[in-house]
C-alpha cells in the first residue's frame, strides 16, 4: 500500500530541515578542533579535572589563533545573513515557486560549506563572509516550508506534520554524533566537505520530487487531492497574493507570536552554538563525546515534538479547548519548565550527570514548540504562512547572534561555571518573559485579514447615471 502523498511531502520537509541545521550547526563542533588551546588557569580547568580531563584535544588539522569574542563572531556570523532572507523568503514562496527557491538554496549552501576550510586558512574574515552567505541561502528554507505547509496539509493534521519541522534539531543529532568522529578520524576539514556532499545529493532529490501544491503534483491521486483542498475550506486561498504588510504589521497577535518565538530561538540557538563549547572547555569533555552529549538535548526535543504534536492534534481534533488555549497551556512545556530548569543548573556544579541530564530534559519540553510558537502562523493567518514565518523567524534569529556574543563576553576573562551560569540565568528570564507577553496577548483566532478581499462589483453605465441621479 503507498503511502498518502502529502505524508512523502512531509518526510521531503524533514529532509530539507534536516540539511538546514546540518550546515548550521556543524561550526559549533569544529571550531573547537579549529582554534589554538591555550593552557588555563586553575579556575578554568577547574570542572575537566573534577570529570578526569584536562579538558585538551590533540590536534586535526590546523588551528588558528581565535579569541573568545572571534570565534561569537564567526559563529553568529551565519545569522547575520539569515534573519533578512527569512522576510524574503516568504515572499518568494507566496508570489514565485518554494521548490525551486528551497532547491537553489541547497546547491548554494553545498558550495559554500566546501569552500569554508580554505576561507578558514587565508583569514578568519572570509570565513565569517562564507558563514554571512550560507545564512542568507539557508534563511529562506523555514519561511518556503511554512508556506507549503499550509498549502499540503489538512488543519487537523497538522500538529503530527509540524514535527517534520523537527527535522532541523534531528540534523543537530546526526550532525554532533557525527562530527567529532569525523574530525577524529579524518580531520575537521572532512567535517566540511562531507555535509557540503549530502546537501548536494539532497537538492537534486527535492528538486526532482516535490512540487508546491497538490494542485501541481503530477503523482498525487484525486482522491486525496480532493481530500487536502475539501479540508482547507476558505481559509485558503487558491490565488497567488501579496501579504497584507500594513496589517501584519499592526496585529497584536503577530507580535505576540513574534515575542514567544524568540524566547524559544534563545534557548534552541544557545544549545546549537555554544553548547559544544560548554561541555568540550567547561566540563572537559572530548570532541567524540562533547559532540555526542552535546546532541542529546536535541534528540529528546525531537522525539518529544511526536509526543506534544500527537496530543495538541488529538485535543483538537475532540474539541476539547479552543485553538488559543491549546496555544497557552502548552506554553506550560515550551517554555515555563524549560526555564525552570535551567535555573536549576546553577545548583548543579561541576557535575556533568546533573547538567548534561537537565539541558536535555530542558530541551526536551521544549519540543511542545510544535503546538504553541511554530504552529500558530497558521492559526492566525494560513493564507501567509510563509511571510508571517519569516517575520517571526528574522526576530527570533536574532537570538543566533546575541547568544554567542554574549557568552564570549562574560566568559572572556574567566571561562569558569560560575560565569556560564549567568548565561543559563539570562536564558531563562528570556523564556518567562517572552511567555507571559504571549499569554496576555496571544491568539489562536483566524486574523481578518487572512480572508481574501472580494472587489466590489463593477456596475454598468446605467447603474452609474441612476447612482449620480439619486445623489443629486
Amino acid at each position: 500500500m503507498c503511502l498518502p502523498t502529502r505524508v512523502v511531502i512531509g518526510v521531503q520537509f524533514f529532509l530539507a530541515c534536516l540539511i538546514s541545521y546540518m550546515l548550521r550547526v556543524n561550526l559549533s563542533v569544529n571550531i573547537v578542533a579549529m582554534i589554538v588551546q591555550k593552557p588555563r588557569p586553575p579556575t578554568e580547568t577547574e570542572c575537566a579535572l573534577v570529570n578526569g580531563t584536562n579538558g585538551l584535544n590533540p590536534d586535526f588539522g590546523p588551528r588558528y589563533l581565535w579569541d573568545n569574542q572571534i570565534q561569537g563572531i564567526i559563529l553568529g556570523a551565519y545569522y547575520w545573513g539569515y534573519i533578512p532572507t527569512c522576510v524574503l523568503g516568504g515572499y518568494l514562496a507566496e508570489t514565485f515557486s518554494a521548490t525551486k527557491v528551497i532547491t537553489i538554496s541547497m546547491f548554494v549552501s553545498a558550495i559554500l560549506t566546501a569552500l569554508s576550510p580554505y576561507a578558514a586558512s587565508v583569514h578568519f574574515s572570509f570565513l565569517i563572509i562564507i558563514r554571512l552567505l550560507l545564512g542568507t541561502a539557508g534563511g529562506v528554507v523555514y519561511p518556503c516550508l511554512h508556506s507549503m505547509l499550509a498549502k499540503w496539509v489538512p488543519p487537523k493534521e497538522k500538529g503530527r506534520f509540524m514535527t517534520a519541522l523537527m527535522g532541523g534539531t534531528f540534523g543537530t543529532v546526526v550532525t554532533w554524533s557525527c562530527v567529532g568522529y569525523i574530525i577524529e578520524f579524518y580531520g575537521w576539514v572532512w567535517a566540511f566537505y562531507i555535509p557540503a556532499l549530502i546537501t548536494t545529493l539532497c537538492g537534486l532529490l527535492w528538486y526532482f520530487t516535490v512540487f508546491d501544491t497538490p494542485e501541481l503534483h503530477t503523482r498525487i491521486s484525486e482522491e486525496e487531492r480532493e481530500y487536502i483542498l475539501k479540508s482547507m475550506g476558505s481559509n485558503i486561498s487558491h490565488n497567488k497574493r501579496r501579504a497584507p504588510y500594513e496589517k501584519i504589521v499592526k496585529s497584536v497577535p503577530f507580535w505576540a507570536l513574534v515575542t514567544l518565538h524568540v524566547g524559544n530561538s534563545w534557548g534552541l540557538y544557545f544549545m546549537l552554538t555554544v553548547g559544544p563549547k560548554f561541555l568540550s572547555e567547561v566540563l572537559g569533555f572530548n570532541l567524540r563525546n562533547s559532540g555526542v552529549l552535546s546532541s542529546l538535548p536535541s534528540t529528546a526535543r525531537f522525539v518529544c515534538a511526536f509526543i506534544f504534536g500527537y496530543f495538541g492534534d488529538m485535543i483538537r481534533q475532540r474539541e476539547l479547548m479552543q485553538t488559543t488555549v491549546i496555544r497557552k497551556t502548552f506554553c506550560l512545556f515550551s517554555h515555563i519548565i524549560p526555564g525552570f530548569l535551567l535555573l536549576c543548573l546553577l545548583f548543579t556544579g561541576c557535575d556533568h550527570n546533573w547538567a548534561v541530564a537537565l539541558l536535555t530534559v530542558s530541551q526536551g519540553f521544549n519540543g511542545a514548540s510544535t503546538v504553541t510558537n511554530l504552529q500558530n502562523a497558521q492559526d492566525i493567518a494560513p493564507n501567509f504562512a510563509g511571510s508571517l514565518y519569516g517575520f517571526m523567524n528574522s526576530f527570533g534569529s536574532i537570538a543566533g547572534i546575541l547568544t554567542p556574543m554574549i557568552t564570549g563576553q562574560i566568559t572572556k576573562h574567566n571561562n569558569d561555571i560560575q560565569s556560564w551560569h549567568i548565561v543559563f540565568s539570562i536564558g531563562a528570564a528570556v523564556y518567562f518573559i517572552t511567555t507571559a507577553v504571549f499569554l496576555l496577548l496571544g491568539s489562536g483566532v483566524e486574523q481578518e485579514w487572512n480572508r481574501e478581499e472580494k472587489p466590489e462589483p463593477k456596475k454598468d453605465i446605467e447603474g452609474k447615471v441612476n447612482e449620480a441621479f439619486t445623489n443629486c
